[in-house]
């Protein structure tokens, strides 16, 4: 028997840009899958820069078209639609995935219409309400990993290993038997290394490019917008070594200075890709990789939990409960 499906959701949305206190929650309409989507009740959301930067009027903004507009990539929860019935992505299947705001519409809601090529069912150990701090930070640590290329016999920097996305690369790079090195605060150095980290630099007493020289690749999660990170990074790559830079605004700029320290400067931008989503859901499962999740708060405080991924200080994730 269908389940019957009210005829509105509760969304957090933004009617323009600014600070946090332009998210609100209204009354909308359930989204309508298209062929090759399903409908998602979301159970939880999780937050990304992507999602705050958007809103300030930076980040993904431009790519505005209308409004008001539900943020938020990463969502879990159950499939309760499916327009082609031999996916086997049917009603009653728990998932996980990402969408690509705001191109599409987004996770800040009880229901999202998910393209199936961005969504798979969630790792039979990780509770439905917590996988939602998995997809795009998982994702983007996978693919930037992959952009510099890393093997087992590659010394890794990753700055900002606490963080949503640093955390997931600390764990991949050390699963892909790299030597990792990461910057971090102080307070964060002993769950790091329990993570895979044989260095971490705490950067509030140490300049990385004092401590470190001869690095494969750098996995930068900061770009020149704090303390030149970007640039001061370019000193301690050996001869040929890669930067990633996954603010990727931060990357074409760096171009030449890269060319003129005899290095590559390249950038990586995350989509949603079932494929890949399922080798990290095979990590989970084999318990080689896990998720912190920092705080949680319900949808009514959307606004309070923008405020403290603005704050930058977040150990892992923050999840927002939909439903």
């Amino acid at each position: 028997m269908k389940e019957k499906l009210p005829e509105t959701m509760r969304a957090a949305v933004i009617d323009g840009l600014g600070g946090p206190e332009v998210l609100h929650l209204v009354r909308a309409p359930l989204p309508s899958p298209q062929s090759g989507e399903v409908l998602v009740r979301v159970r939880s959301a999780a937050l990304n820069p992507i999602d705050t930067k958007t809103r300030a009027g930076k980040g993904a903004s431009g790519g505005i078209t209308s409004y008001p507009l539900t943020l938020g990539n990463d969502f879990s929860g159950t499939v309760v639609q499916a327009i082609d019935d031999e996916h086997p992505l049917q009603p009653g299947t728990e998932v996980y995935g990402m969408l690509s705001v705001p191109l599409t519409g987004g996770s800040y809601a009880e229901y999202a219409a998910v393209p199936i090529t961005a969504v798979g069912p969630i790792p039979h150990n990780l509770r439905v309400e917590d996988a939602a701090a998995v997809p795009l930070a998982a994702l983007t640590a996978q693919g930037a990993l992959r952009e510099g290329g890393v093997t087992a016999a590659s010394r890794v920097l990753i700055h900002a290993g606490a963080g949503g996305v640093g955390h997931f690369a600390v764990q991949l790079a050390a699963i892909a038997g790299a030597e990792v090195i990461t910057t971090a605060s102080a307070r964060n150095a002993d769950w790091l290394r329990s993570l895979g980290a044989e260095q971490v630099i705490d950067y509030r007493e140490t300049r990385f490019e004092d401590a470190l020289d001869g690095i494969d690749v750098v996995i930068d999660l900061i770009g020149n917008v704090h303390d030149y990170t970007a640039t001061r990074s370019l000193r301690v790559l050996r001869p040929g070594g890669t930067i990633v830079n996954v603010p990727t605004r931060s990357w074409p700029t760096m171009a030449e200075e890269a060319e003129a320290a005899g290095v590559r400067a390249t950038g990586y931008r995350v989509t949603p890709d079932a494929a890949n989503l399922a080798e990290i859901t095979a990590l989970i499962e084999e318990g080689r990789l896990t998720v912190n999740i920092d705080a949680r708060f319900p949808l009514e405080q959307i606004a309070e939990a923008h405020r403290l991924l603005e704050e930058g200080h977040t150990r892992g994730k923050i999840v927002i409960d939909v439903g």
